[in-house]
């Protein structure tokens, strides 16, 4: 298994991510950061891109959700051996942590591609026999534990995940820093670089991904001083990461020369968050073959040959006969269908337009938005039967979130025997995947401007499925009105408040699954087909992880 030597080959770009999603039976991964770079690894080895990913183990992963009955979350360990699936190498590095040397070892993942690609995924792993017991449990939970339990992972991470590539003999043209977590690996640099802050600047990037201010780390300086073995200049610090507390995303910002949001969106509102810097757009994008169902892979094979490592071929997406779209669709559907009624027992029938929601359970996701209005819902569905999959888990500490899963439980009980309504516990990539290909329209209702971009509705384009969705992220650059999808509520330029703008989205979420979409569903057969055509060749041929990492590579990375 073990390509080390000739992936040491030349300079690389070494790619830093917190979690990284690359196989279902592999919890490395919480939630979109994860996936979009488990996207991101495999379009680098597709394009045989000079890439090394850098993550940590993670052996108790981020956690196995347990709905019952009212649907409160339960959190269970998911125990995992590495060892089935990596290699771990013989090489070590070790930091600082206090007053103590924490080892630290690399298991080996890799990415192959049948392009002859491969990326080399780095697993920083404490759980060594000779660390502190505190210390072998650095790696073990994705996101747990409290501000030190974050910290030292943080530590691990960037300072150790530089070590390990000097270890194991890596040469780095690039630190891409996927968020912030990883953004102590600049002191590691300014170190070896004798504090030249220009030097490091050069060879560092930094993507936020977090519109909400409450989503960048911060740690208090007191902490920082007692954990962070290895740097004593706390006036330095506070210079580069903020004067009251360490903010890991100024630390990125002021040691990178290329910053970006992940939309263009994204981009203007981060630019209004941290003026002074310069932020660049490069707009996300989803692994097309992953993400695209057998059923859809095997027309586009046959029609668009060569798609899955040019997906600008999805363009041409019109060759295909409608008849064999619908039925590839139809195919994905009833998949999907079994699988709800086999995990849940909700008796889903396959010819009902099905919507569905799945994301991280969190307020400004607003999940619950459509039941808001519960007579409304009935006479919606009395013009034309709906029914609704739901999928998500909430932080361990996030309460509201875990109320929110609650609610639509509740709203279950209330519409049972008039509206199907199932919700699959444990959401992870094998459900996302049935989910964006099997549903009919993919809902998206964040409040606006706090979506940095999304994903899922880049995925269920792969596979036809129609977007509905809120104005914010990557949809403003995506919707045509009534071509492609629909949005729900205001345009972006609209100066509404929060009140004005959710009663116009409620409106329009109401107004347009009644008069619009079911009609277009259950009596216009051929139209919808069309929408589903255009939602593949206008949104997927570009919205997919090659055009964004060519789009690293001219702006950043080159």
């Amino acid at each position: 298994m073990n390509n080390l030597p000739g992936a040491l080959k030349g300079m690389k770009i070494a790619y830093f991510s917190m979690e990284i999603a690359l196989e279902n039976q592999m919890p490395t991964y919480a939630g979109g950061l994860g996936t979009l770079a488990g996207d991101t690894v495999r379009s680098s080895a597709d394009l045989n891109l000079p890439v090394v990913a850098v993550s940590l183990a993670c052996k108790k992963g981020y956690f196995r959700q347990e709905l019952d009955r009212d649907g409160r979350q339960t959190e269970l360990p998911v125990d995992w051996n590495p060892a089935t699936i990596m290699e771990m190498l013989p090489q070590e590095a070790a930091v600082k942590i206090q007053d103590r040397e924490v080892r630290i070892r690399a298991w080996l993942y890799e990415q192959k591609s049948l392009t002859g690609g491969m990326v080399p995924v780095l697993f920083l792993d404490t759980d060594l026999p000779e660390n502190q017991p505190r210390d072998r449990d650095i790696s073990s939970v994705l996101y747990g534990g409290d501000d030190g339990y974050r910290l030292r992972q943080e530590i691990v991470l960037g300072i150790g995940g530089c070590r390990m590539l000097e270890a194991l003999g890596f040469r780095i043209r690039k630190y891409h820093m996927n968020e912030g977590h990883s953004s102590l690996l600049t002191l590691e640099l300014l170190k070896r670089h004798g504090m030249d802050l220009e030097k490091v600047k050069e060879l560092c990037v930094f993507t936020t991904h977090t519109p909400v201010e409450a989503g960048h780390d911060k740690f208090p300086y007191p902490l920082v001083e007692e954990v962070l073995g290895d740097w004593q200049d706390l006036e330095m610090l506070r210079k580069l990461g903020g004067l009251q507390r360490l903010n890991m995303t100024f630390l990125a910002l002021n040691l990178s020369n290329y910053i970006n949001g992940v939309a263009k969106r994204h981009q203007d509102v981060s630019q209004h968050m941290f003026p002074g810097y310069k932020i660049n757009a490069v707009t996300n994008g989803v692994h097309s073959f992953t993400w695209t169902c057998p059923p859809f892979r095997r027309l586009y094979d046959q029609y668009l040959p060569g798609w899955a490592n040019e997906p600008e071929l999805l363009v041409r997406v019109d060759v295909v006969p409608d008849e064999l779209i619908w039925e590839a669709h139809q195919e994905a559907k009833r998949d999907l269908i079994d699988y709800v009624n086999r995990s849940t027992g909700a008796g889903m029938d396959y010819d009902v337009l099905t919507l569905g929601f799945a994301r991280r359970s969190t307020v400004y996701k607003r999940p619950a938005l459509i039941f808001q209005d519960l007579a409304r819902l009935r006479k919606i569905n009395a013009r034309g039967k709906i029914q609704l999959v739901y999928a998500g888990k909430a932080h361990p500490r996030d309460l509201q979130g875990k109320r929110l899963i609650e609610e639509i439980f509740s709203r279950m009980r209330e519409l049972q025997g008039e509206i199907k309504i199932a919700y699959l516990a444990d959401y992870d990539m094998d459900i996302a995947a049935r989910m964006v290909a099997g549903v009919d329209v993919w809902v998206n209702t964040p409040l606006r401007h706090l979506e940095a971009s999304g994903t899922s509705g880049m995925k269920a384009a792969h596979n036809g499925v129609i977007n509905f969705s809120v104005l914010d992220g990557w949809w403003i650059e995506g919707w045509i009105e009534g071509v492609n999808g629909w949005a729900i509520g205001p345009e972006p330029q609209e100066k509404l408040s929060l009140e004005e703008g959710v009663t116009r989205e409620l409106d329009d979420l109401y107004n347009k699954l009644e008069y619009i979409i079911i009609p277009l569903y259950y009596r216009r057969r051929d139209e919808w087909i069309t929408m589903m055509n255009n939602s593949i060749g206008m949104l997927a041929y570009y919205f997919n992880s090659h055009r964004m990492m060519r789009r690293y590579v001219s702006e950043a990375y080159l």
